[in-house]
């Protein structure tokens, strides 16, 4: 997900990691050590190109992650660095041509306490009637770039699902961290932000995409 405009470290990938400790209520504390672990994680990966709309790879279900393994963590590692050089919120797998169920975040929420972590073969929660208070800010995607819509989206999320290590996790947002949550595994099914505008909306999109300049290096499509 782009921006709007407006010691856990691993010594090496595929070293073991300290597991995210866990609230009373069984979610994950993404809000400590968010520098240190963020850092790490990129300065071992390597930075790659962003896919963009209309690589078949961002239109399609990924697959699920079955092996939580030494090339997982690598893989991790590549997409936080990757996120890093586009200036990114979160990222899925598939926008850098990797067809996995797998998401990175580096995101604050609307008290900008920034959060920092990773979902493997996330799956949204349905929220009951009362918590699904909409929230009609811009949104931005790094596979759509210098594009910008505003979209309704719910503005608490919960997202289920393991870390890189395995473990079974759960992850809550608030405000624009909710945003990132929820765009992020619409990615791994395949759906992009544009697809939930209207056609108008969708078009002017992807008019502001073809005028603009993407500040980082995408994959074009043939």
């Amino acid at each position: 997900m782009a921006q709007q405009d407006t010691e856990q470290e691993r010594a090496g990938a595929g070293a073991d990691s300290a597991v995210l400790p866990v609230d009373d209520e069984g979610f994950v504390i993404d809000t400590e050590d968010c520098e240190e672990r963020e850092t790490a994680s990129r300065e071992r990966g390597t930075s790659r190109p962003i896919t963009v709309v209309g690589n078949p790879v961002l239109h399609r279900e990924c697959k699920d992650v079955t092996a939580f393994d030494d090339e997982l963590a690598r893989l991790v590692d590549d997409m936080f660095a990757s996120q890093h050089t586009a200036e990114g919120v979160g990222l899925a797998a598939n926008q850098i041509g990797v067809d996995l169920k797998v998401f990175v975040y580096d995101c604050p929420d609307d008290d900008n306490t920034r959060h920092v972590g990773v979902v493997c073969n996330p799956v949204l929660q349905s929220l009951p009637a009362e918590q699904r208070r909409l929230d009609d800010s811009n949104e931005g995607c790094l596979s759509v770039p210098t594009a910008y819509a505003p979209l309704p989206r719910p503005d608490y999320a919960v997202v289920h699902g393991f870390d890189e290590k395995g473990n079974p996790i759960k992850v809550r947002g608030t405000g624009y961290f909710a945003r990132c949550l929820q765009h992020e595994t619409d990615h791994l099914y395949g759906s992009l932000y544009i697809d939930r505008l209207s056609k108008r909306e969708r078009k002017d999109a992807l008019r502001q995409m073809a005028e603009g300049t993407p500040r980082y290096p995408v994959v074009p499509n043939d």
